[in-house]
C-alpha cells in the first residue's frame, strides 16, 4: 500500500467469465462488495464503457449510509474493467480510479486490482481492510460449482 492507493491479488478456482461476471451483474456485485457489516443498494447501473453507477453502502448495525457513484472508463470482457468512484459527501472529496485485471491461469482466474486516489480523510489500511473481506465474498460467490437441479 502506498499513499491513498492499496493494491490486491487474490487467485480464484474459477473462470475469469464468472469473476467478471460478478462484477457486471449488479444483483451479483451488491452481494459480495460491501464489506462485513455493510449492505449494498444500487441505484442505478450502465455497466458498459461511458456507462454511469450510482449505489449506496448501509452500516447495519447503525443504519447510517454513504453513497456515491462513478463511470465505467474501460471494459474488456474477462479481462479488464477501470472505472472511477466519487462519494457524494463533501467531506470525502475526490475521485478515486479502481483498476481490475482478470488473467486466465492454469486454476484459474488471477485477480489483480488496484484503488488510487483514496480520499485523505479515509485511513488506507481500513480501506484495505475492507477489500480483503469483499474478496472473500467473491470467492464465496464465484468458486462453488453449484449444477442445475
Amino acid at each position: 500500500m502506498s499513499n491513498n492507493t492499496v493494491i490486491l491479488h487474490r487467485v480464484l478456482t474459477t473462470s475469469p467469465d464468472k469473476v467478471f461476471r460478478a462484477f457486471a451483474n449488479s444483483d451479483a456485485y451488491a452481494s459480495w462488495l460491501p464489506p462485513h457489516g455493510f449492505i449494498c443498494k444500487i441505484h442505478q447501473m450502465e455497466f458498459r464503457e461511458k456507462g454511469s453507477y450510482k449505489m449506496s453502502f448501509t452500516n447495519f448495525s447503525t443504519g447510517n449510509s454513504h453513497s456515491f457513484g462513478g463511470e465505467f472508463l474501460e471494459i474488456k470482457p474477462n479481462e479488464f474493467i477501470k472505472y472511477t468512484d466519487q462519494f457524494d459527501d463533501p467531506n470525502l472529496p475526490g475521485k478515486m480510479i479502481t483498476t481490475v485485471r482478470l488473467t486466465k491461469v492454469s486454476c484459474g482466474t488471477d485477480l489483480h486490482i488496484v484503488q488510487e486516489g483514496i480520499p485523505a480523510v479515509i485511513p488506507v489500511e481500513m480501506c484495505y481492510l475492507g477489500w480483503q473481506e469483499s474478496l472473500e465474498k467473491l470467492k464465496k460467490l464465484v468458486e462453488p460449482e453449484i449444477p442445475d437441479a
